[in-house]
This record gives structure tokens, C-alpha cells and sequence, in this order.
């Protein structure tokens, strides 16, 4: 099993990064590597169990599972269904940590998974470097922009 973990701190409180990113499926409303997202079969985009089909702006999409949830934690839990890429037994999970020096957030995305041998470690070079960093990039971007 492969297990990718990136962290940030993030120049916001943590209510305001967690309203920006509590969606599961608004990421496309601050992911720039996501352009279209919609939730399957009409259910909350809260509801554990509910599926997120969504595209990335490079072309392929993906299908993911809410899995965990947590306003008071500030946490969310999925894993991937479908993915071009050869990637089984996902498991994924961000958390936003209060860092009281700053009024900052700390915030951290873990994913673990099953992958080849030959493409584990480029797979999680990928997802750590283009998913959870842009993604974080994208966060220290907007609230620095709003300061």
C-alpha cells in the first residue's frame, strides 16, 4: 500500500478555508485542476455514501465516494471509484487543523492505496504534487488575494 501525505498552513481561520472547501462537490469552485463536478442520483453533497463524477481540466474524469464527514472536525473522507489511472483501495482524507499563532489553518491531505509496483511511486508523486498541493496552492492563493 502507497500512502501520500502533503500538509500546509494556510493564512485564513479554519471556519473560512472549511466553508471554501466543505463541498464535495464544489471542487471546481477552487481546485484548478477541476472543471466540472455534479453529485449522482440527487443526493446531499454532505451524505456519506453520495458520489462526486467529476472532470479535470486535463480531460479524464473520476467518480469518488464520500466516505467521512465532519463539520465540527473539519474533515472529509472519500475514495476513488473509477480513475483512468491504475489505482485501487484509495482511501483519501482532508483535515483542517485550528493553529491559534495567526488565527492560520493547518491543513493535511493523506491518501493510501494500491497501485503497480513500477507506478506507485510516480502515482504518488502525481497526486501529492498536482491534487493536494495545487489544491492548497490554490487555498494560500485566495485567501492571501483576500487579505
Amino acid at each position: 500500500m502507497t500512502t501520500v501525505t502533503i500538509s500546509s498552513i494556510i493564512d485564513a481561520p479554519v471556519e473560512k478555508v472549511w466553508a471554501r472547501i466543505r463541498d464535495f462537490n464544489g471542487l471546481p469552485s477552487w481546485h484548478p485542476r477541476m472543471v466540472e463536478s455534479h453529485i449522482e442520483d440527487g443526493k446531499s453533497s454532505t451524505e456519506i455514501g453520495c458520489v462526486r463524477n467529476f472532470t479535470l481540466a486535463s480531460g479524464p474524469k473520476l467518480r469518488e465516494q464520500l466516505t467521512a464527514f465532519s463539520d465540527d472536525e473539519f474533515l472529509t473522507s472519500y475514495s476513488i471509484l473509477e480513475t483512468p489511472q491504475p489505482i485501487s483501495n484509495h482511501s483519501a482524507t482532508l483535515q483542517l487543523r485550528r493553529v491559534t499563532d495567526g488565527d492560520r489553518t493547518y491543513a493535511e491531505w493523506t491518501a493510501t492505496f494500491d497501485a503497480p509496483a513500477e507506478k506507485a511511486d510516480e502515482l504518488a508523486a502525481g497526486m501529492g504534487a498536482n491534487v493536494f498541493q495545487g489544491g492548497f496552492n490554490a487555498l494560500q492563493e485566495h485567501f492571501t488575494s483576500k487579505s
